[in-house]
């Protein structure tokens, strides 16, 4: 029998919950859902943007809703994710966990509670929802899909974010033994681990940081959220119901130099 490649690569009809959803990456992942018929619930802290944007996507048609609230305090999450289930009928088939901060200090001045809200929000929030979406999907019929992201800063050091560092390092390992444990129960695990990427997180870099870092980059660019919307849908469909534990770069041919 042919492979049908339209089927394998199709997310029509499938239910999402995308967190950070308002902006960024997250936003991009999420119009990729979208404008090719899945239903996606957006999560994001800050609610008057987060329903602008849902109102512009309703305004195109698509199936979505927003939910605002703080993804670093876990009662928020659990209120959140519960909400998500209802609005989606208690199915669920694509987590993409999302959202995460970035703050930068000296690692000697670097503030107790300022890494404690970037842990919390890259990486704890992370793993809550990847248990509840487990929870959901597992044992169930079809394959469940969870994308976490990760970044460049998984595989080495960058400077002045040893909380964002540690957080994306451990979301990639949380990534491999997610898909050990439960792969047998019918969920498959994945990253993406993007390398600079223009949006909002890097907006007060200075141009002269800007042009260091491009000039570091084999493409010659720094990656957008449309870059992320071919990977999502890859890794959101049945096309890699095979793929488990994989983190897969997206970063223009990153090389350190």
């Amino acid at each position: 029998m042919a492979y049908d490649y339209r089927e394998a690569f199709s997310v029509s009809g499938k239910r999402c919950v995308v967190t950070g959803g308002a902006q960024g990456l997250s936003r991009g992942m999420a119009e990729a859902l979208l404008e090719n018929g899945a239903e996606v619930v957006l999560m994001d802290v800050q609610e008057e943007k987060l329903q602008g944007v849902v109102q512009a996507y309703r305004d195109m048609g698509y199936q979505v809703h927003g939910i605002a609230g703080d993804l670093s305090r876990k009662e928020e999450i659990d209120r959140m994710f519960a909400a998500a289930m209802e609005l989606l009928g208690g199915k669920l088939d694509v987590m993409i966990p999302a959202a995460g901060i970035q703050r930068r200090y000296e690692p000697w001045e670097f503030p107790e509670e300022v890494w404690r809200q970037v842990i919390d929000v890259n990486l704890n929030h992370v793993w809550f929802m990847c248990q509840k979406a487990i929870q959901v999907m597992r044992d169930r019929e079809g394959v469940g899909k969870i994308i976490n992201i990760g970044s460049m800063s998984s595989y080495f050091g960058g400077t002045t974010v040893p909380a964002y560092t540690a957080a994306k390092g451990a979301v990639t390992q949380l990534t491999k033994s997610i898909a050990s444990d439960c792969a047998d129960h019918g969920i498959c695990c994945n990253a993406i681990a993007p390398g600079y990427m223009d949006t909002e997180m890097c907006a007060n870099m200075t141009q002269e940081r800007r042009d260091e870092c491009t000039r570091r980059i084999p493409a010659g660019r720094w990656g957008t959220p449309a870059d992320l919307k071919g990977p999502v849908l890859f890794l959101a469909s049945a096309a890699s119901d095979y793929l488990n534990g994989a983190v897969i770069p997206v970063d223009g041919g990153y090389a350190i130099k």
